[in-house]
């Protein structure tokens, strides 16, 4: 069964406190979920339209498993602490084995 991953790519921090607030809450929320960080803020070397910003990588067991772990009342309260507190493109993509 392919993997699933949560890929974050944030274009803008705005209120950091919010992102504290939200790391807070969703890393239990994550691990919960069965996910594991492979890739968390460090260094980061954009090309093209990319913006070398904070990305985080996120690795389930399954696509399902990833979209249930985002749908899951435990990181929705965190999108909530998070708010409009960064500017990120967030996707769930299905791993190819």
């Amino acid at each position: 069964m392919p993997k699933g991953y949560w890929v974050s790519a944030y274009r803008t921090i705005s209120d950091p406190e919010k992102l504290a607030a939200y790391n807070k809450l969703a890393g239990p929320a994550v691990k919960a979920g069965g996910g594991r960080v492979l890739a968390r803020g460090g260094r980061v070397v954009a090309h093209d339209a990319g913006i070398a910003e904070r990305t985080v990588l996120i690795e389930f067991d399954s696509f399902e498993q990833a979209v249930a772990a985002h749908e899951s009342a435990a990181y929705q309260e965190a999108l909530v602490a998070l708010s409009d507190g960064v500017e990120r493109d967030f996707r769930i993509v299905e791993g190819l084995d």
